[in-house]
């Protein structure tokens, strides 16, 4: 079989799914470790057997709704290329949102060394970005999952950021004493009964990761009401949320003191980050 006869029996396979062709691409190049552009410089290449059995391996998962992500094992987000894990949420677009608004703030407050910490940090792809960008600060990321702490640290790694370091622990539990400039989290923000738990890569991914209360405000309510303690005056406190859930998190913000309250849309035209000032 030859890659471009490979690339449209995948897209057959897929047909009906969000990004057959896209999907079917990734997969390919990555089971042989070549850029896409391989694909369409050598469409009449052959594959052998061992990786003509990994491609439809991959696809028949793909067409079982499994996550392009957790498949090939990794996912690019802002400049980085980050390894996945079930342990984890996929790192999105839309995130990159909210390292935008951070080091927005960064450059408008000149503040110098930056002590930084992100709740929650998963695949670790917001500290990552952050300390990538900002060399001279010092970054920790946060998980209450080991798993994420050392997949964290592994991406750390391949990416050659030194500034960054991940600690296991409950929001705040393991940082008892210390202060941030910024304290920035994509926290688990959907609705218990949410019918989009049961919808594309939703389904495959940690629910502990994704859910928080009835009204999904739960772990935010939380950090909202100890960060205070973490933060140094005139610290910024920023979030990813629900696309809903804008009004609620400014409300919330303002009822525990913090000023400068913004709302900011995703590259959808929806609100994804809200952010305050501790004075």
């Amino acid at each position: 079989m030859r890659i471009d006869q490979a690339l449209a029996w995948a897209v057959q396979q897929l047909e009906g799914g969000e990004s057959p062709s896209v999907d079917a691409k990734v997969i390919l190049a990555n089971i042989l470790e070549k850029p896409q552009t391989f694909l369409f410089t050598w469409p009449d290449k052959t594959l052998d057997a061992l990786q003509i059995t990994h491609f439809e391996n991959a696809i028949a998962r793909r067409k079982k709704g499994e996550p392009v992500a957790y498949i090939v094992g990794k996912r690019d987000f802002w400049t980085l290329s980050l390894f996945t894990s079930p342990d984890t949420l996929i790192p999105r677009p839309d995130t990159e949102v909210l390292v935008e608004q951070v080091l927005n703030w960064a450059v408008e407050s000149k503040r110098e060394p930056l002590a930084i910490c992100d709740l929650g940090t998963g695949t670790g792809a917001i500290a990552l970005a952050l300390a990538s960008e900002l060399p001279q600060a010092s970054v920790v990321g946060v998980d209450f999952q080991s798993g994420a702490v050392e997949l964290a640290t592994r991406n750390a790694e391949a990416n050659g950021v030194t500034n960054a370091q991940f600690l296991q622990s409950d929001w705040f539990s393991a940082l008892t004493g210390q202060s941030f400039d910024v304290i920035v989290s994509n926290p688990p923000y959907i609705e218990e009964a949410s019918p989009y738990l049961n919808e594309g890569d939703l389904r495959f991914e940690p629910k502990t990761a994704l859910t928080s209360g009835v009204d999904g405000l739960h772990d935010i309510r939380h950090i909202i009401s100890t960060s205070p303690m973490f933060l140094n005056k005139g610290g910024l406190l920023a979030f990813e949320h629900g696309f809903n859930q804008g009004r609620a998190v400014r409300d919330l913000l303002l009822a525990a003191g913090f000023s400068s309250v913004r709302t900011v849309k995703d590259y959808g035209e929806n609100d994804r980050v809200t952010f305050g000032s501790w004075l």
